[in-house]
């Protein structure tokens, strides 16, 4: 590979940043109407054109978007995650890595909700909850109730006591109704896996 292959390389990949970031923006101030590709590329600084090199359309920008904040915050979850700790621990780090990282990024936890609450969350869900394929979250609800921890509910429904109340927790962090500290984090945590234990 010459020098100037890797310096096109490069600029490629910084372009592409710029646009996953102005899209993370404009989506969290706006939602999806109010964020056209027009205005991501002025918001990126890229011609609007430059944006169909990487995207076909706005629905793979958005997707594509989703897909690499979840990349970013599974990488976290990773970190010093206790592979071979008891079904609870892991879920704790999980839940606490995910609470810290939405509070520290609220215009990436904006778009993750705004996400979540359009039609490309509810496809998103759908295949996670019922395809073959299962995350991190649907492991530990996989071998908790495989380990008889947790009460025989749907995974949906198990999916939103153990998850759901973090969401608003974060959002009422954000919005400064109250400060999370690590006391209030560890309590959130317990009363979501307590809403779900046997």
């Amino acid at each position: 590979m010459n020098v100037h292959s890797v310096g096109c390389y490069m600029d490629c990949s910084e372009k592409r940043i710029a646009i996953i970031q102005s899209t993370i923006e404009l989506v969290s101030e706006n939602g999806f109407h109010g964020a056209p590709v027009a205005m991501v590329a002025e918001r990126a600084g890229v011609a609007a054109g430059t944006i169909y090199r990487y995207f076909e359309n706005k629905d793979v920008l958005i997707q594509a978007t989703y897909a690499d904040l979840e990349k970013r915050l599974t990488e976290k979850v990773l970190e010093n995650f206790p592979e071979h700790g008891a079904v609870q621990e892991k879920y704790s780090h999980l839940a606490r890595v995910l609470l810290i990282q939405w509070i520290s990024s609220p215009v990436e936890f904006r778009f993750l909700e705004q996400f979540h609450n359009s039609p490309y969350g509810v496809e998103h869900r759908r295949e996670k909850m019922l395809g073959g394929n299962k995350d991190l979250c649907g492991r530990i609800v996989a071998e908790a109730l495989e380990q008889k921890l947790i009460k025989e509910l749907p995974h949906s429904m198990l999916f939103a006591l153990l998850f759901g109340p973090l969401i608003f927790i974060s959002r009422d962090h954000i919005l400064g109704f109250f400060t999370l500290d690590d006391s209030l984090i560890q309590q959130a945590i317990d009363g979501c896996w307590n809403a779900v234990k046997l």
